[in-house]
């Protein structure tokens, strides 16, 4: 059985992932945190010893709004954080859900406008690479609330965050 050290690894490391993926991958949190590629990479093993060190922690939650780490350090102290102003988390999930849905309903109907002739015209891509980045954009959203679930609730960057005991 793990000890308390060893689960505490694994949950950063977790929620580390979560993190790097949420900020786009590997080669974009090394510029956000200023660390090497295999720095990023390490931190993400779970067989390393090597764990994301707090002022990266930081830089990585503030980039995508979602205080993983932070949270994974409260509750090793028996404490959760806690966001008052977030909506229910199925009622988040279903808006950016809808979001989602609205975002690739668009794409869709300039793909068809543009394929209605059989040709993809240079100011056609345009619009589609603009509607499908708004999808991309939509996509993340949808995400980092999955992601914020499942780092116990919902979470809301413009509301104040509170430590409470769990």
């Amino acid at each position: 059985m793990a000890d308390a050290r060893e689960l505490f690894v694994f949950r950063i490391k977790a929620v580390t992932r979560d993190l790097i993926k949420l900020c786009g991958g590997v080669e974009r949190s090394g510029e956000i945190t200023s660390r090497s590629k295999s720095v990023i990479s390490r931190w993400q093993i779970p067989t390393e010893a090597e764990i994301i060190d707090l002022p990266a922690a930081i830089a990585l939650e503030s980039e995508c709004g979602m205080p993983l780490v932070t949270s994974v350090m409260a509750e090793t102290h028996g404490r959760r954080l806690t966001d008052e102003a977030a909506m229910a988390s199925a009622a988040s999930l279903n808006a950016r859900h809808s979001e989602l849905l609205r975002a690739q309903g668009e794409t869709s109907i300039h793909m068809a406008a543009a394929l209605a002739d059989g040709t993809i015209t240079p100011a056609e891509a345009e619009i589609l690479d603009r509607s499908a980045s708004n999808q991309e954009e939509a996509l993340r959203r949808f995400r980092a609330g999955l992601a914020a679930v499942r780092a116990d609730g919902p979470q809301c960057p413009a509301a104040p965050l509170h430590v409470v005991r769990g």
